[in-house]
């Protein structure tokens, strides 16, 4: 086999990486994190975490750079780069899995899907290094590259601790609902075609205007479910400000009450949007009758 295809032989412990890194990866999203017993340091543990991406960022850079240009390296150095990319991998994934659920909920679900996707951007890397030709540095090299870095660099900006963590995801809801109200109140004052820039202007029939223009009795309704757009949002804020100004981490029990108020939050936003998109032409009274008492159940 060697002599069939001798860059296939040198490629293959960075093939072997890359199935590594799937799987690690699909162990961090679906595993249980490891039960503390005794005290347990956010602090250091943040810092050994920093340390561990920041290694990853470091292989990643060394494995990018030796397939940078020709020659493709040896299956020594093949062998060599890919078990120091590994080492750093299982490091990672070791640290991810020390924070346990008693810390919060919603920290790890943000530490979990940052973690994922540093080793899904290391997997697409690698996908990327195997079908190069030649060791050439192609675009979807530099991008996946940039996509690692981009994935660690986030690190830096995620939470520390559960009561930011909730802090973050109340954030997002609430400029979700307002994005959601922005939009709605634009459709209303640019035109009574909201979908006027993507239909022929020829097709004004009075059937095609039932299908994309509102009716006084649409418009009517509409304004009415931006009331209750309106209260999410001020729900939302005023939960918002709650966790800010009242909450604490002193026990598990505070803890666990912040991750209910993010899946509150997270309950709401969805509920905003699903109504929302009920309005647009043509409105069925049905579907926004569903979507008014789902914001009703979520608020």
């Amino acid at each position: 086999m060697s002599a069939d295809n001798p860059r296939s032989d040198a490629l293959l412990p960075v093939r072997n990486l890359w199935n590594s890194v799937k799987c690690s990866r699909d162990r961090v999203r679906d595993g249980e994190p490891n039960e503390s017993s005794g005290a347990f340091s956010l602090s250091n543990f943040w810092e050994i975490m920093n340390e561990a991406v920041k290694s990853v960022s470091q292989e990643a850079t060394k494995l990018s750079v030796m397939f940078s240009k020709p020659p493709l390296p040896s299956e020594e150095g093949c062998v060599k780069i890919a078990q120091s990319v590994q080492k750093s991998v299982l490091t990672l994934t070791t640290v991810y899995f020390w924070l346990p659920k008693s810390q919060g909920v919603t920290l790890r679900k943000l530490l979990r899907d940052a973690t994922a996707q540093v080793l899904d951007d290391l997997a697409q890397l690698l996908q990327a290094l195997l079908s190069s030709p030649g060791g050439s540095l192609s675009q979807e090299q530099l991008m996946s590259t940039g996509g690692v870095w981009a994935a660690c660099d986030r690190f830096n900006q995620l939470p520390k601790d559960n009561r930011s963590a909730v802090l973050s995801v109340v954030a997002s809801c609430v400029g979700l609902v307002k994005d959601a109200l922005e939009e709605m109140e634009q459709a209303l004052a640019e035109a009574q075609d909201p979908f006027g820039d993507v239909l022929d202007d020829e097709d004004d029939d009075d059937e095609g205007n039932q299908d994309t223009h509102w009716s006084e009795a649409d418009r009517l309704l509409i304004a009415q479910c931006q009331g209750l757009m309106k209260a999410s949002g001020a729900s939302l804020r005023r939960l918002c400000s709650a966790v800010r100004n009242n909450s604490t981490l002193e026990t598990e029990d505070n803890i666990t009450q912040l991750d209910d108020l993010a899946d509150a939050a997270r309950e709401i936003s969805p509920s905003v949007d699903d109504l929302a998109l009920s309005l647009y032409p043509p409105v069925e009274r049905s579907a926004v009758e569903m979507s008014v008492q789902s914001c009703l159940c979520g608020g």
